[in-house]
């Protein structure tokens, strides 16, 4: 309510003057007649106070002039009707001219007091309006997602707070060349921000409020609205980045432990296409290796969707020396080509029917370097035509020594176990020479000997006793050393392996070791002799541990030749605590399974016994 009256006190239009008029009339009769009857009761000399409120209240409503008029009506009246004498012959001889003037007097600085009094407090209101329009056009700028689009929603509340028919407010220099509009610039330390536009016809003192009140106003507003869009869209190319660069980390992370695992090369490249594919936005990555005879070959391919059926893995192609692939080859640098508008030759020679097919028009490239030598090369392929990034080949190459580090990586281990492979096969060899040897050789003639001895004790007289006791004695320690060779010949190289399989060679192991054995065998027909080796070692090694450390009562083998591998477990009940690290004889065996490609595990939790499991391929080597 207060604020309605405030409203209509404060409106800039003011009331007919016609109705000031009257309403000034109406004042100085209705003040008359107040004085008649307060006459009574106070001096006439104190009652002129009473005309001065009809003076104020036009003053304030319809200005000076008619407030000045007013207050000269109200003083003539007022010195006629209280002043002057009743009893006065001449009006001009009988008017109070000194009170009259003390009254005009007063009267006219009320009248100025009062309008100047509407003028501040029509000027303090428009400043409040103001005001309130400035934080409403700073809450919109500044809460503004996209400011562009905020800026018609700031224009449109300016010419409503301001009363104008339209505004206009934009980025930039415009409006200039319509005659019909004014363009008002918006700067900011002498950097153009935007234009106000607002219509030509306006009066002048309108313009000079837009101009020396509105724009200042609207140039600080923006320039924050602007700087904190500047701030935001650094930030968010800031978080973006960053969220980049933690993607790229934990893809490269990814596949850095499929490296260090040791996993096969294959499945490296498939992670290594998938994740490089997500990384730089591709639609589809391939990973191929040049082969001496210029041709090259797929060895993982992905696909961000289903575009059509994919090469196969492992095939080959020639290289077109207008390829991506050749360029790479020649140059050792990475590359990138586009397509020819509406074909896919221009990233030609990759994969060329299936590209084609799915609408790719440019692709990088970047090498895959494996110790100084050009491997191979890791491919991406786009379907957007928009260019791609500076640095798009630095992210790529990342993956590529990753894929490199696994070839090398891959290459070392194949190369160890090639050689750990051909140390054990040496030493099978070997242990097997020396046994045939000993077999062919002295234990032939250590037979021999010993059937010779005891041709000569039957050929001694009778009368020589001693001399056919020391015969027969030398003829026992022969036999005694002959089964110590055997015994060692066996443990070179059992010729029963070779001749009886492992079973017979398990069998005979169980036989003569000094804790009980329950032997279980399930194998069907012979092994690769480099796997029946391996079994019959861990065995003979593992029953030897156990009578030796483990203190144990029964020790339990079974060896499963079933499929495709060789699983052989020996437990035992003995005292557990085997440290697998202390014995040269385990170490010996690591190697012998290794070299075949299998596992080797050993649990031996302290008084629950002792477990050795080992898995070999039965085609490995």
């Amino acid at each position: 309510m207060r604020a309605r009256m405030l409203s209509s006190l404060l409106r800039v239009t003011r009331p007919p003057l016609l109705v000031g008029v009257i309403v000034g009339v109406a004042c100085v009769t209705a003040e008359t007649f107040l004085t008649f009857l307060l006459e009574r009761v106070a001096p006439s000399n104190a009652l002129n106070v009473v005309y001065l409120v009809g003076v104020l209240v036009v003053s304030y409503l319809w200005g000076l002039p008619l407030g000045m008029l007013t207050a000269v009506a109200s003083g003539f009246v007022y010195d006629y009707f209280l002043v002057v004498p009743r009893h006065a012959i001449s009006v001009f001889s009988g008017w109070s001219w000194m009170p009259l003037l003390v009254f005009l007097v007063v009267g006219l600085l009320v009248s100025a007091a009062a309008a100047l009094m509407r003028t501040l407090l029509m000027e303090a209101e428009e400043r409040r309006g103001e005001a309130d329009l400035e934080a409403a056009t700073a809450r919109l700028l500044l809460r503004a997602e996209h400011l562009p689009a905020a800026l018609p929603v700031v224009a449109r509340r300016l010419a409503q707070g301001l009363g104008l028919p339209f505004l206009a407010v934009e980025l930039g220099a415009t409006g200039a060349g319509d005659p019909g509009k004014v363009a008002l610039p918006l700067s900011d330390d002498d950097v153009r921000l935007g234009t106000l536009v607002a219509p030509a016809n306006l009066p002048a003192a309108v313009l000079r409020r837009l101009r020396e009140r509105v724009v200042p106003s609207l140039e600080a507003v923006l320039a924050a609205a602007c700087d904190r869009e500047a701030i935001g869209n650094a930030l968010a190319t800031s978080r973006d980045e960053l969220a980049r660069v933690a993607d790229e980390q934990a893809a490269l992370r990814r596949v850095a432990t499929l490296v260090a695992r040791g996993v096969r090369p294959a499945e490296i490249f498939g992670a290594v296409a998938r994740e490089m594919g997500l990384i730089v936005n591709a639609d589809h990555t391939a990973v191929e290796r040049y082969e001496p005879d210029r041709t090259v070959a797929l060895m993982s391919f992905w696909s961000a969707s289903d575009g059509g059926p994919a090469p196969p893995i492992g095939s080959h192609r020639p290289l077109r020396e207008d390829g991506l692939s050749a360029l790479v080859l020649r140059t050792g640098q990475p590359a990138r080509m586009a397509a020819a508008e509406g074909t896919a030759e221009g990233a030609a020679g990759e994969l060329e029917t299936w590209v084609r097919d799915d609408k790719v028009v440019s692709a990088i490239a970047s090498p895959i370097v494996v110790e100084a030598r050009l491997w191979g090369v890791v491919i991406a392929f786009f379907r957007g035509r928009e260019p791609q990034p500076e640095g798009i080949e630095e992210r790529i190459r990342d993956f590529t020594e990753l894929v490199a580090t696994a070839i090398s990586n891959a290459q070392a281990r194949d190369e160890l176990a090639a050689s750990r492979a051909r140390v054990v096969a040496a030493s099978d060899e070997t242990r097997h020479r020396i046994e045939r040897d000993l077999h062919d050789g002295a234990q032939q003639r250590l037979v021999s000997l010993g059937l010779q001895l005891r041709m000569a004790e039957t050929a001694v007289p009778p009368e020589l006793p001693k001399l056919r006791e020391q015969l027969s004695r030398t003829a026992e320690g022969l036999t005694l050393v002959l089964e110590d060779l055997r015994e060692l010949s066996r443990g070179i190289h059992p010729a029963i392996l070779s001749k009886g399989g492992l079973a017979p060679a398990l069998k005979m192991l169980a036989r003569r070791s000094s804790v009980p054995v329950d032997l279980r065998v399930r194998v069907d027909g012979r092994l690769p002799e480099r796997v029946e080796v391996a079994v019959y070692y861990i065995v003979s090694e593992s029953l030897t541990n156990v009578a030796k450390h483990a203190h144990a009562s029964l020790a339990c083998v079974e060896v499963d030749a079933v499929g495709e591998a060789a699983r052989v477990a020996i437990r035992d009940d003995g005292k557990g605590g085997a440290d697998p690290r202390g014995g040269s004889g385990l170490i010996g065996l690591l190697d012998r399974v290794q070299a075949l490609g299998g596992t080797i595990e050993i649990t031996s939790p302290a008084g629950q016994g002792t477990t050795l499991t080992a898995v070999m391929p039965v085609g490995g080597g």
